[in-house]
């Protein structure tokens, strides 16, 4: 059984996140803020948290996906993202488990695909917690 990242205390629409994406001088900030925003509408039971300073989902207080801006991209992360299927080949990294999509501004972003992957992590998520029961 596949140990599950959990975020005690993790709430709707936490406070931290937004001032996180409000605060000033960081146009990347901006830029993961609409990738959140998908994360936050997969369902009913999304919660969120900062966790090392970076806004995460989760579902009910099980990790599942993450923004962070850095100098130049951002990255949105998945807790469990060796699991999911990623025909594009957007995911990169070598961990166990824990993979990510690279933005930069000044390049395209493969939208359709990036959904698919927050959708599936999402599913991916709750199919694990449904395991635990």
């Amino acid at each position: 059984m596949t140990q599950l990242f959990r975020l005690p205390g993790a709430i709707r629409n936490d406070p931290a996140v937004d001032a996180w994406f409000a605060a000033g001088g960081s146009a990347l900030r901006r830029f993961a803020e609409p990738w959140f925003e998908r994360m936050r509408g997969c369902g009913g039971d999304v919660r969120e948290r900062l966790h090392d300073g970076r806004p995460t989902a989760c579902a009910g207080d099980a990790a599942f996906a993450y923004v962070d801006a850095f100098s130049a991209h951002v990255n949105v992360g998945f807790f469990h993202g060796a699991a999911l299927d990623d025909p594009t080949g957007l995911l990169e990294g070598s961990g166990k488990r824990m993979r990510r999509v690279k933005l930069r501004p000044d390049r395209p972003v493969d939208a359709a695909a990036l959904n698919d992957l927050i959708a599936a992590a999402y599913r991916d998520i709750a199919e694990r917690l449904a395991d635990q029961r």
